[in-house]
């Protein structure tokens, strides 16, 4: 029997329906690629590619910077305009975010002390292909790692489509690796020539790319552990349900895993969604998939706006979609999303395909502890400290000593009171 769409759900009953980021099926399937890959280099690497048909459609396991500027001059001229225009507004975004950040400097006793920012040299960015390829991914990530000033940038993507391999040369990567999967993530964590090791691995991919980069993060910093897509729309009475019900199909044709979620404040609103989302079902090339997530997700009744926060907040989804009438001036109430929409005319859409923000964000409730991919995410903050007059430092040295014997490290004790004394050079 079909599964209702969208059925009545409590929270609790939201977040029992959620599939976990790191399957436990696909970390046993992915551990042996990764480990022969990591052995066995390009030959390895290679077969794996062959064997899944992720190679380049001349058989290329690899494409040079000279051989994506190809594809990009093939290109249409209204498609490379689009490709660019959406790159320029990428590109516009992060900037303002380095912008934003600067270097710290501030006097201590006797001295200095600060931080400097810093950028990773090595990036690899993973865009999947097969069913559904994302050229979208290619530039919010690797435009992203070039903003915030990583000097080598990797792409790797499984059979990649003209646009894939344009987007790829917008973004000015140093080479695209075709190859998908634990394959690619390996080939990118421990350097596979001419594939360089890369100081971390950043992007969305299926379970067997996310396991793969859980088995690869004791090696290399990663972005996050990013499970299947989740929407949650909170709307009131007023609210257009042609649009919420586009924007829960929008998500729910990713994958049968992603999550759609309803909290309405009208306790008519969630059955005229259903209505939407069954005439839009009927046209949709997506709709098997859709509605299998459909299915996952679910509608919740909340008795105000301050419910529907907390019931939000619980949930702290990947994305979080305000239908309300004052949605800016309420928007605040909400504390726990990867990326918010603020009022009905910002569609969930234009955060996957390019307005500014990155859509690479975190999912299953992480949103709690962490935001999603920036130029954030490139950086290093490293600190320093210089002591140019140990008198006035006396106090810092002081403190040290006691810590230091307090916590019976001898050696701590001793360095510092080394530097007490009047005739220390």
């Amino acid at each position: 029997m079909t599964q209702p769409i969208l059925p009545d759900r409590s929270v609790d009953g939201l977040l029992k329906q959620r599939v976990a980021a790191v399957d436990l099926d696909a970390l046993a399937t992915i551990e042996p690629i990764v480990s022969a890959v990591r052995a066995g280099g390009e030959s390895a690497l290679r077969a794996s590619a062959d064997s899944f048909g992720d190679l380049s459609e001349d058989g290329a396991l690899w494409l040079e910077p000279h051989q994506l500027r190809v594809s990009l001059e093939a290109l249409p001229y209204e498609q490379r305009e689009r490709l660019e225009r959406v790159a320029h507004r990428i590109v516009l975004f992060a900037e303002a975010q380095r912008a934003s950040l600067y270097d710290v400097e501030l006097e201590i006793a006797g001295g200095r002390a600060g931080h400097r920012l810093a950028a990773i040299e090595t990036a690899g960015c993973y865009a999947p292909g097969g069913r559904h390829p994302l050229p979208s991914t290619v530039l919010m990530t690797a435009l992203t790692a070039r903003v915030a000033g990583v000097r080598q940038v990797v792409l790797a993507s499984p059979r990649p489509t003209a646009l894939t391999k344009a987007a790829a040369a917008i973004a000015q990567v140093d080479g695209l690796l075709c190859a998908g999967g634990a394959a690619a993530i390996a080939a990118m964590a421990y350097g596979t020539p001419p594939v360089p090791a890369c100081d971390l691995i950043c992007g969305p991919g299926n379970r067997y790319v996310t396991a793969a980069k859980y088995w690869v993060s004791r090696d290399v910093a990663i972005d996050m552990l990013a499970g299947p897509s989740e929407l949650v729309v909170v709307a009131d009475r007023n609210a257009n349900v042609e649009w919420i019900a586009a924007d829960l199909l929008a998500q729910a044709e990713h994958d049968t895993d992603a999550q759609p979620v309803l909290i309405a404040l009208d306790d008519s609103l969630a059955d005229a969604v259903r209505v939407a989302l069954m005439r839009q079902l009927s046209t949709s090339l997506n709709a098997a998939v859709a509605r299998v997530s459909l299915s996952r997700g679910g509608a919740l009744l909340a008795s105000d706006l301050d419910h529907a926060a907390r019931c939000s907040d619980r949930l702290a989804p990947e994305h979080l979609a305000l239908h309300l009438d004052d949605a800016a001036q309420v928007s605040g109430k909400f504390n726990h999303y990867g990326a918010l929409f603020i009022g009905a005319s910002a569609g969930e859409v234009l955060g996957d395909y390019g307005a500014g923000p990155n859509h690479t964000l975190p999912t299953g409730g992480t949103a709690r502890a962490r935001g999603g991919l920036s130029v954030l995410s490139f950086l290093r903050v490293r600190t320093w400290l210089t002591i140019e007059d140990r008198r006035a430092a006396r106090a810092l040295y002081e403190d040290a000593v006691w810590l230091g014997d307090a916590e019976g490290l001898q050696g701590h004790a001793r360095s510092a009171q080394l530097r007490l004394s009047p005739e220390a050079s």
